[in-house]
């Protein structure tokens, strides 16, 4: 990380929000715009605080973008040059570059210093992204798996389920569960259904909900399990 003290300009004037420092389609925003970029946003809003002579800044920047693209509708990125932003800077107690921040609803959450890679600002950003209705967690479904709250219903193919599955986890193929809701409804809990990504439960998990079946389904999939290094039970 590059420390601000002696490198900084002292320079006061703003950037546009049409550019970002070294290029590309990240936003710098300036201290004007940070009220209605930032804290009216109804999206959280990663920050990183960078400046033109800082060598991690330009050396994540692809990172930064990447991330940028994948959060697109979701959550919002910017950049903020502390030496065109120097009393924001001060303010929010920015004493290295790069620093990255979350805002949302219009307080900080999170805050690191120092160059991140796109998982790290996934981990940052995540906990406060929109959830669409009926979505759980990995997490949230392991800890109620635990109390007995809910149970796992995989919806992918049968060799699917064979070769791997969260454990406990009742099977159901997707095609087969508008024939088997008697089925569904008698499980000991709440169904929380899952896919190998997410989206196909998601669609029928509105479904069935407007069919007056209370169901979830599992954000991410069993991929987004896996991702959490939790429990897998394989033959």
């Amino acid at each position: 990380m590059a420390l601000l003290t002696g490198q900084a300009s002292g320079q006061t004037t703003t950037n546009s929000p049409g550019g970002a420092a070294g290029g590309g389609s990240v936003p710098t925003i300036s201290e004007r715009e940070f009220e209605a970029a930032v804290l009216r946003s109804e999206l959280p809003v990663l920050i990183e605080f960078t400046a033109d002579w800082c060598a991690p800044c330009k050396q994540i920047a692809p990172e930064v973008e990447a991330f940028a693209e994948e959060m697109r509708g979701k959550a919002n990125v910017v950049k903020v040059d502390i030496d065109r932003a120097p009393t924001l800077a001060r303010e929010l107690r920015v004493k290295s570059v790069p620093t990255f921040m979350v805002f949302a609803e219009q307080r900080i959450v999170d805050m690191v210093v120092g160059a991140i890679r796109k998982k790290k600002m996934r981990e940052m950003v995540e906990p406060y992204l929109p959830r669409a209705e009926g979505a759980v967690k990995p997490l949230e479904l392991a800890e109620l798996m635990k109390q007995g709250m809910v149970v796992a219903v995989d919806t992918r193919d049968a060799g699917a389920f064979g070769r791997a599955h969260i454990p406990g986890a009742s099977h159901f193929a997707l095609e087969e569960i508008e024939n088997r809701l008697a089925e569904l409804h008698m499980l000991p809990a709440r169904p929380v259904l899952y896919c190998r990504a997410g989206d196909k439960t998601k669609e029928m998990a509105a479904r069935l909900n407007e069919q007056g079946l209370p169901v979830a389904f599992l954000d991410g999939g069993f991929l987004g399990w896996e991702s959490e290094a939790l429990p897998i039970e394989r033959p």
